[in-house]
C-alpha cells in the first residue's frame, strides 16, 4: 500500500502541475485561452492513443514491471522540458507533456485495478479514496510548489519584459530536471520492491470481448466525461480567475483540490459503512450539477468561501464564482473511486483490456477542456459556459442509477 501510495501522490503532482502550467503558457507564449486549453489536450489525449499499446504491454510485463516502465517512460517525458524552456517553443511543451500522459497511461492502467483487487470489492471505494487523499494532496501542493519556484523574485506580470519572460522560461529547467530525477529513481525503486503480482481466477466472461461487457463500456463513457469535468474544474479556474483579474490565478488549482481532500476523507470514513458505493456516485453527480449553477448564476464579487457556506468572514477570500468552481472539487473526488470497482467487478483476465478501457476514457480530460475553452471563445463568457458540464453529470448520474447492473447488450 505504501508504495502504490507514492505512485498516487506522483499521479496528482505531475498532473495538477497543469493547471499553473496553462496560465503560465499563456502568458510566456502569449498564446490564447483555446490555444492554452492544448496542454490538457497533448498530457489526456496520450491516455486515449496509447491505454490499448499500454495494456498489451502490461499483459507481457506483469503489473509490478508495467508500473516500473511507466515511471521511466514519465522520467524521460519530464528531461523534454528542458529544450521546451531553453527554446520556448509550444511544440517542444506538447510533446513533453505527450510523453508524460504516455507514462501515467501505462502506470494508471497497472495500478488502478492493483489497488481495486488488494481487498474486497465492497471497500475498493474507501482504498481508491485513500489512495485519492494522497493524490490530491500531491495536486494541492504542485501549483504552490510551481508558483514559488518560478515566480519568486519576478515582481508585478504588468512590469515583464522580454528578458524577464526568457528568465522565466529558464526557470522551469531545474524543477523538471529534478522530477526526471526523482521519477528514474523511483522506477528503480518500484522494479526491486516487494510487490506482488496481481494473479485472477476464471470469470463469467472468459470468452467475451471487453466491449461486450456492458458495465465496462457505459463505465469508461461515464469517466469520459467524469474526467472532462474534472480537468474543467482543478485547470480552469486559473485562467477564469485570470479573466476577471483575480490575482495569483496560478496557485487557484490548489483551491479544488483541498475540497476533493474533504471529500476523499469523507469516502475513506463513510464507505462502506454507511455509505454504498453506488449512493456516494449519484450525491457526487447532485452536488456538482449544484455547484456549476452556483458558478454561472453567482456574482464575480469577493467573498471568503466560509462567508458564502456559512455566513462569516474568513480566509481563502475569492469571488463567489471562482469558489464554487473550487467547490466542484467536493463533488468530484469520490466519483473516479466509485466508477472503478462497479465496472472491475469479477473481471478475471479481462481486468487489464477494462482497466485500459477506463483508461482511456481519460482522454476526456483532453476533449472537453478543449470544448469548453472554444465555447467560451465564441461565447465571450467563462463563466456561462461551465453550465454545460451539467451534461457530464447527467452521464455520470445515468451509470450511477442504472448502467452499471446492465449486464448484457440488448438484441
Amino acid at each position: 500500500m505504501i508504495i502504490i501510495g507514492i505512485l498516487f501522490f506522483i499521479f496528482g503532482f505531475v498532473t495538477w502541475l497543469n493547471g499553473s502550467l496553462i496560465p503560465f503558457l499563456k502568458l510566456l507564449l502569449t498564446l490564447s485561452d483555446f490555444e492554452a486549453l492544448f496542454v490538457t489536450f497533448a498530457f489526456y489525449i496520450a491516455y486515449t492513443v496509447m491505454a490499448l499499446p499500454m495494456a498489451s504491454i502490461l499483459e507481457k510485463t506483469g503489473y509490478k514491471k508495467g508500473m516500473s516502465l511507466g515511471l521511466a517512460i514519465m522520467s524521460v517525458g519530464s528531461l523534454l522540458f528542458i529544450p521546451a524552456a531553453l527554446y520556448a517553443e509550444f511544440s517542444l511543451f506538447l510533446v513533453a507533456l505527450f510523453s508524460l500522459g504516455t507514462g501515467l497511461t501505462l502506470l494508471q492502467t497497472a495500478s488502478n485495478p492493483y489497488i481495486v483487487l488488494l481487498g474486497p470489492i465492497e471497500s475498493a471505494a474507501m482504498r481508491i479514496s485513500i489512495m485519492g487523499l494522497i493524490n490530491k494532496s500531491a495536486g494541492v501542493l504542485a501549483p504552490l510548489v510551481f508558483t514559488a519556484l518560478i515566480f519568486s523574485g519576478m515582481g508585478s506580470v504588468e512590469s515583464y519584459t522580454d528578458a524577464s519572460l526568457a528568465s522565466l522560461a529558464n526557470k522551469l529547467i531545474l524543477p523538471y530536471s529534478l522530477m526526471a530525477f526523482a521519477l528514474g529513481g523511483l522506477a528503480l525503486f518500484v522494479h526491486f520492491s516487494s510487490l506482488k503480482e496481481l494473479e485472477f481466477e476464471e470469470d463469467i466472461y472468459d470468452e467475451s470481448s471487453i466491449f461486450a461487457i456492458p458495465r465496462v463500456v457505459l463505465g469508461a463513457l461515464a469517466l469520459f466525461f467524469y474526467v472532462g469535468i474534472e480537468v474543467i474544474a482543478g485547470d480552469t479556474i486559473g485562467l477564469y480567475a485570470q479573466s476577471i483579474g483575480v490575482e495569483g490565478a496560478t496557485a487557484l488549482t490548489s483551491y479544488t483540490m483541498v475540497f476533493m481532500v474533504i471529500a476523499y476523507l469523507a469516502g475513506v470514513a463513510f464507505i462502506p459503512r454507511y455509505l454504498s458505493q453506488e449512493r456516494a456516485l449519484i450525491l457526487s453527480t447532485l452536488f456538482g450539477s449544484l455547484f456549476l449553477l452556483g458558478v454561472v448564476f453567482s456574482s464575480t464579487a469577493s467573498h471568503s468561501i466560509s462567508e458564502i457556506l456559512w455566513g462569516w468572514s474568513g480566509i481563502m477570500t475569492l469571488p463567489n464564482s471562482v469558489t464554487f468552481v473550487a467547490l466542484l472539487g467536493l463533488s468530484n473526488a469520490l466519483i473516479w473511486p466509485t466508477i472503478w470497482p462497479l465496472a472491475l467487478e469479477n473481471l478475471g483476465k479481462h481486468t487489464a483490456k477494462a482497466s485500459a478501457l477506463l483508461i482511456m476514457a481519460i482522454a476526456g480530460g483532453a476533449v472537453l477542456p478543449l470544448a469548453f475553452g472554444k465555447i467560451a471563445e465564441l461565447s465571450g463568457s467563462m463563466q456561462s459556459t461551465y453550465l454545460y458540464g451539467i451534461i457530464a453529470y447527467g452521464v455520470i448520474l445515468f451509470y450511477a442509477l442504472k448502467g452499471h447492473k446492465i449486464q448484457k447488450w440488448s438484441k
